[in-house]
């Protein structure tokens, strides 16, 4: 499978003292075991070259190389080595988001994706991660862009299960997309737990609390709907492998149910929280409403009170004029208990009319 003129880079002869991060993972079967390194040449041992590192032997065994953020330079000396279409290189290198399987002469092509939590300790949204696996007759070769436990995950299952199933590179894609839909099971818990609580304190949660309530319905149907976005065409992914791959086909058939619940699961949260978005709306609307109406019931009475004290200040204002007035030249305490009797009665008045007005 492996060219022999492959132009891939050669084992490291010095020791580095700056540890680098292992971007590449090698399993065979033949070894039974896995090399895990920094670079391409580090898979290398002294003395060996590439052609035999690949090479299954009579036994038929499978490798896996699984790749952690290649270069444009490490992805064509790949496509080189591996007789890899060109297309299936753009796809890789242009970071391709639209999941489907191409299949071509000597291998398929999947992308599927994963994805990555993000936000304060990952609990505001998830973001995309693009896992590309080239299936090859000898083995397979996935490679992803940013860090993930898928390979780390189905490396462990094959470490507990090798005895018990005929290990194959059209399994390990299995294990691979099985791992990646298993990660979505954890997320889908964690929205159904949220959902739940969200829709038990509809109709007892304080009014002060509305807002930062509705700041979690927000952030939560903002997660499910990315969630159901991440889903959604992986089950035409997963149906393609199917037709295409027998040998695994009541493996991926199982992962297609589990893909189908997890799905019909967020269409129910998705209407629960809708339902409780718009519950929480209209009790803020209502609220807001109550509280606006005894605002103005409010300013009304102060209206009230201010148009009562406008007309006595009319009649203080004119029996205080510096000019005769009625009552003037009296001696007695007639005028005086007069104008305060038509005081009081100009405040009953108006109040009475208030009152039957329905303005206090």
């Amino acid at each position: 499978m492996v060219e022999r003129s492959a132009n891939l880079p050669a084992a490291s002869s010095c020791v580095n003292t700056q540890r680098k991060p292992r971007r590449f993972s090698f399993f065979s079967s033949k070894r039974g075991s896995t090399v895990d390194a920094a670079d391409i040449g580090d898979l290398v041992s002294p003395g060996e070259s590439f052609h035999s590192l690949f090479d299954t032997g009579p036994t038929k065994g499978i490798w896996w190389l699984d790749i952690l953020n290649p270069t444009e330079g490490e992805i064509n000396a790949l496509a080189k080595a591996f007789s890899i279409h060109p297309l299936t290189s753009e796809d890789i290198k242009t970071g391709e988001i639209h999941e489907k399987v191409e299949v071509f002469k000597h291998y398929y092509f999947v992308c599927f994706r994963s994805f990555n939590r993000m936000g304060k300790a990952g609990k505001y949204h998830v973001e995309p991660l693009n896992v590309y696996i080239l299936v090859f007759r000898e083995g397979t070769l996935s490679i992803a862009f940013r860090p993930s436990p898928h390979a780390a995950n189905v490396q462990n299952r094959i470490r507990m299960l090798r005895n018990y199933i005929a290990l194959s590179s059209d399994w390990i894609c299995y294990a691979l997309i099985d791992d990646i839909v298993d990660s979505f099971s954890p997320l889908i818990s964690e929205i159904e737990q949220e959902t739940n609580a969200m829709e038990d304190s509809v109709f007892v949660t304080r009014v002060h609390e509305l807002s930062s309530v509705l700041l979690q319905v927000h952030v939560c149907r903002k997660k499910t709907m990315s969630t159901i976005h991440l889903l959604r065409s992986k089950g035409f992914v997963i149906k393609s492998l199917a037709r295409h791959c027998d040998g695994i086909s009541l493996f991926l058939g199982d992962v297609q149910d589990h893909l189908v619940t997890m799905k019909s699961k967020l269409d129910h949260y998705e209407g629960i929280l809708s339902r409780s978005h718009s519950d929480y709306l209209t009790r803020l609307s209502v609220d807001r409403t109550r509280t606006g109406n005894q605002t103005v019931k409010f300013i009304v009475k102060i209206t009230v009170i201010a148009a009562i004290l406008v007309l006595l200040n009319v009649v203080c204002g004119l029996f205080g004029m510096n000019v005769r007035v009625p009552g003037g030249d009296s001696d007695g305490l007639k005028w005086w208990f007069g104008i305060l009797g038509a005081i009081i009665l100009i405040i009953s008045a108006s109040l009475a009319i208030a009152r039957r007005m329905k303005l206090i």
